[in-house]
C-alpha cells in the first residue's frame, strides 16, 4: 500500500458483500439509441436489466460513445445518443441517473440501478476545453478525452504512443478536476497518460483496462502505469473483452481474467481493482468477450475466481463495488460547481 495516499488517510467505510457490482464501463446508450432510433422502446428493461440484477450489478458507468453511431461526425453523433439516453430514462422507473454522491446514496436506498453518465472520447467539443462545462451540464460525471483516435485534445490508444495532451487537452483535465469529473485514462496511449498523470491534482482511474504484462496490447496498461493510478488514489477496471485478456484464445477466459486482477493486486494492493466489463458484443462481430463470462448475469464467476485465489469476503466487496464508490464519493461529493443540468 502506497505511504501517503489520501483515501488511506481517511478510510472510507462501505456496506459491502454479498457481490453487489458496480461497473465501470458500458456502452449501452448505443444500444439503446440505435434500438430506439428502429422503434423499439424500453430496451433497458426489456433486453438489459434483467441481467443486471441477475449478475447483481447494481450500478454502471454509461458512456457516450460516439463512433458506432455516427462514426467520425461526433457532434452529430454525440446528440442522438444524449436524445436517446433522456428518451430512455424518461420512460424507464427502475433505473435513476445520478450526478452526487447524495443521488447515489439515495438510488442505492431506492433498490434503484443507477447509472453515472460517461463519455468515451470528447471529439465533439473540438479543441474548446469549455465544451467540458458543455459536457457536465448534461450530466456528465465520468469523461475520457479520447477513444482510440487521435483529436484535437489528445491521441488515443491506436495512435503514435509517444504523443501527448495539447494545450486543450491539459485544460479540459483542469476543468474535468475543477468541476468534479472522474479523470479515466483508458483510451490513452502512453504519451497522453504520462501528461495525464503528471497534470492531476487527485483521482485518475482507468475504468477498464488490463494489464501489458499478461498481455501486450497498447489499451492494457504497464506497471509503472498501473503505479501512477494507484498513487492518485484511484482504480483500474479489468476488462472481459476477449483480445484484452489474452492474445490466443484458449487462454481467454475467466481465470485468466482473475490472473490479471491478481496481478493489481500484488502491484497496486486489492484497495485499487475494480470491475470495468465493457461487455459489448450487442456492437457485432469482433467485439466478444471471453467465452465464459459473455455479459453482467455472468460477472459474478469473476469473483468467485479471486475467491479460489484466496481472497477475503471483504476484499472480494472492496473489487465487486467498493472501491468504485470510494472514488464516487470522492469525486462527486464535493460542491465543486454550480451549472444546470439538462439531459
Amino acid at each position: 500500500k502506497p505511504a501517503g495516499a489520501s483515501f488511506l488517510d481517511a478510510p472510507v467505510l462501505l456496506s459491502g458483500g454479498n457481490d453487489m457490482i458496480f461497473d465501470a464501463h458500458s456502452d449501452l446508450w448505443s444500444d439503446v439509441t440505435a434500438r430506439r432510433e428502429a422503434g423499439e422502446r424500453d430496451v433497458l428493461a426489456r433486453r438489459h436489466l434483467p441481467a443486471m440484477a441477475e449478475g447483481g450489478v447494481e450500478g454502471s458507468v454509461f458512456v457516450l460513445w460516439a463512433d458506432p453511431i455516427g462514426g467520425t461526425d461526433y457532434v452529430t453523433a454525440t446528440a442522438r445518443l444524449l436524445a436517446g439516453a433522456k428518451a430512455e430514462l424518461a420512460g424507464c422507473g427502475q433505473v435513476r441517473l445520478v450526478r452526487t454522491w447524495t443521488e447515489i446514496e439515495e438510488a442505492r436506498r431506492q433498490g434503484k440501478f443507477y447509472i453515472v453518465l460517461g463519455v468515451e472520447g470528447m471529439a465533439a467539443i473540438g479543441d474548446r476545453p469549455s465544451g467540458v462545462d458543455w459536457y457536465y451540464a448534461r450530466g456528465v460525471r465520468w469523461g475520457m478525452l479520447t477513444w482510440n483516435e487521435e483529436n484535437a485534445l489528445a491521441t488515443g490508444a491506436g495512435g503514435p504512443a509517444g504523443s501527448g495532451l495539447t494545450a486543450a487537452g491539459r485544460q479540459a483535465v483542469r476543468r474535468m478536476e475543477e468541476l468534479g469529473m472522474v479523470v479515466d485514462v483508458s483510451h490513452l496511449n502512453d504519451g497522453g497518460f504520462r501528461d495525464v498523470a503528471a497534470l492531476a491534482q487527485g483521482i485518475v482511474v482507468a475504468s477498464h483496462s488490463n494489464c501489458r504484462r499478461l498481455c501486450d496490447v497498447p489499451r492494457n496498461l504497464t506497471d509503472d502505469q498501473l503505479r501512477a493510478i494507484r498513487d492518485s488514489g484511484g482504480v483500474i477496471g479489468v476488462n472481459a473483452y476477449h483480445g484484452f485478456v489474452h492474445k490466443e484464445r484458449q487462454h481467454q477466459n475467466v481465470e485468466m481474467l482473475a490472473r490479471h486482477a491478481a496481478h493489481i493486486i500484488d502491484v497496486c494492493g486489492v484497495e485499487h481493482l475494480g470491475c470495468g466489463f465493457d461487455f459489448c458484443q450487442y456492437l457485432g462481430p469482433g467485439n466478444d468477450p471471453i467465452p465464459d463470462m459473455t455479459g453482467p448475469a455472468q460477472a459474478p464467476r469473476l469473483l468467485d475466481a479471486l475467491r479460489r485465489m484466496g481472497l477475503r469476503e471483504d476484499e472480494v466487496a472492496l473489487v465487486a463495488r467498493d472501491n468504485w464508490l470510494r472514488v464516487l464519493r470522492t469525486v462527486l461529493g464535493g460542491n465543486n460547481a454550480v451549472v444546470q443540468n439538462r439531459i
